[in-house]
């Protein structure tokens, strides 16, 4: 059938190969092997293989998000240390390596929203952190992103 006044044609959307979230997850697991062993990016993507929810991950996203994380993993963490109120050796390796994943996406995934941003890390420390190491991830890059994405920031709030 062809588009008619009636019937309009709808832009292609192309579906997503996986989905970010099961990504994120998959990078908070890896990191967190990461910041026990020192694994190499190699190792930590081929552990990620077989984990049970990587054939519903968005595979490309997570091997860009981990391996942007693991090459910056200095200059975010000087990125957080003025948001924090303790030493980052004080974290719990799951605070760490979602404050890490949080920071990444801040400063370099300037296409996913701040607010998305702060949703996904404060559902990851939800699940697997502490009981209200959410609230510490939320608050510390609520903070960041008040300073990596004034802009952004500013624009959400004024209109509400």
């Amino acid at each position: 059938m062809t588009p008619t006044a009636e019937t309009p044609q709808q832009p292609t959307v192309a579906k997503s190969a996986g989905s970010r979230r099961l990504s994120r997850e998959l990078v908070l697991r890896a990191l967190y092997q990461w910041q026990l062993n020192d694994s190499s990016l190699a190792v930590l993507v081929g552990q990620a293989e077989a984990a049970d929810i990587h054939a519903k991950a968005n595979v490309a996203h997570f091997e860009a998000l981990l391996a942007g994380v693991l090459k910056h993993a200095a200059a975010l963490d000087e990125a957080l240390v003025p948001m924090l109120d303790r030493e980052i050796s004080a974290l719990s390796p799951i605070e760490h390596g979602v404050l890490l994943l949080g920071c990444y996406e801040l400063i370099y995934q300037l296409d996913v929203p701040y607010r998305v941003v702060l949703n996904e890390a404060v559902d990851l420390a939800k699940r697997y952190g502490g009981t209200d190491g959410h609230k510490y991830i939320n608050g510390v890059l609520d903070k960041l992103a008040q300073t990596v994405r004034q802009t952004e920031v500013g624009a959400v709030r004024s209109a509400r």
